[in-house]
């Protein structure tokens, strides 16, 4: 028999995600809305821990989906932070407020989007989030998307009528020839001092490449950043978006750049190109289709078989 209090038995349940535990408290009269000795709540521990099936019970009995967890953390802020779509599905479909802002003045939307969630960041506009409202930077979601390098973000965010794009344009326009590597590291060496080792890190998401830095001491990361970098391909985006006609050579460096028919920046070029019957662009096709280099000639048939099926 444990000898810990209803309550503190309930926080366990849901830190380890065990259901059944968690309605034998609730049956038993433990309150969904029960707090720790931090003030934070049940629900957002099993908001932010991603235990959708904990969330859904607590929901059910009672807990508050827009209450602050110790008075300045919100569960739809801590699930999209942490990219947990299942947790945000619930919360919204039991009244969570898609704008609700807690603590600094951060809202769900901006967590997502900083943090490069693209799924989430549609659930919640597709819930009613305002696309527009700012985060505690006062930067408009678009601008914040276009810096973070996640096209699906773009994408979600200009599909619900985003403002702020020629601002988005121009952040993604200067991030296409920084070293996002390098620039990570300094803002690690900024925050954390210079001389730690460092450990970079890439992989496939979103439709392109993040790159994640570490700082560490010995074998143990304390502390790390992360960008995305699909860049080429928000600002084919935005561009499209604008009306803005790009030149057929830009769009096919930034695609031959990625060097991957696989990634959004090559993508969005042979769209955009594949969409176009002008002479110029009709020209430049013949010419990567019958150029000696291989990447090249593939790009110009990507191009050519776009058109066909558009």
């Amino acid at each position: 028999m444990s000898t810990q209090q209803p309550t503190a038995r309930l926080f366990t349940a849901v830190y380890e995600g065990d259901e059944d535990a968690v309605v034998r408290l609730l049956r038993s009269g433990t309150s969904p809305e029960s707090l720790d000795e931090d003030g934070q709540s049940a629900l957002y521990l099993a908001a932010v821990s991603d235990r959708p099936g904990v969330v859904r019970l607590l929901l059910a009995t009672g807990a508050d989906p827009d209450r602050l967890s110790a008075g300045s953390d919100s569960p739809l802020c801590g699930a999209a932070c942490g990219g947990h779509a299942d947790v945000v599905r619930a919360l919204l479909a039991a009244g969570a407020g898609p704008d609700r802002e807690e603590a600094f003045g951060f809202r769900a939307l901006t967590w997502a989007v900083q943090r490069g969630k693209a799924a989430i960041v549609a659930q919640l506009l597709a819930a009613g989030a305002d696309p527009d409202l700012p985060g505690p930077t006062g930067e408009p979601p678009l601008v914040a998307a276009a810096r973070r390098g996640s096209p699906g973000c773009v994408r979600a965010l200009l599909e619900h009528g985003a403002q702020g794009r020629p601002e988005a344009l121009a952040e993604a326009q200067r991030r296409l020839t920084l070293d996002v590597e390098a620039e990570l590291r300094a803002g690690l060496e900024r925050a954390h001092g210079s001389g730690h080792e460092t450990v970079t890190r890439r992989f496939a998401e979103d439709g392109g490449v993040t790159i994640e830095v570490e700082l560490r001491v010995g074998a143990e990361a304390f502390a790390a950043a992360d960008q995305q970098t699909g860049h080429a391909a928000i600002a084919t985006l935005l561009e499209t978006s604008l009306g803005i006609t790009t030149p057929p050579e830009e769009l096919a460096a930034r695609a031959l750049r990625c060097a991957d028919p696989d990634q959004d920046d090559w993508k969005e070029a042979v769209a955009v190109l594949g969409r176009r019957r002008d002479r110029e662009t009709l020209r430049a096709m013949r010419d990567w289709c019958g150029s000696g280099d291989a990447l090249r000639r593939a790009f110009g048939e990507a191009v050519r078989g776009y058109g066909r099926r558009a």
